[in-house]
């Protein structure tokens, strides 16, 4: 019984899978959030 049998493996890229999603997630989220700041920011100078 070594320590790279298949469940492990499995179990470790389930993990690293997971956190590579969230880490891709919340950029997306970042993004998304800088574009309505730019967008708000565009509109407010447009107004004066």
């Amino acid at each position: 019984m070594g320590r790279n049998n298949e469940k492990n493996i499995k179990k470790h890229n389930d993990k690293l899978h997971k956190a590579q999603a969230k880490k891709k997630q919340a950029e997306v989220s970042r993004k998304e959030k800088l574009k309505e700041i730019v967008k708000k920011f565009n509109e407010s100078k447009n107004e004066e």
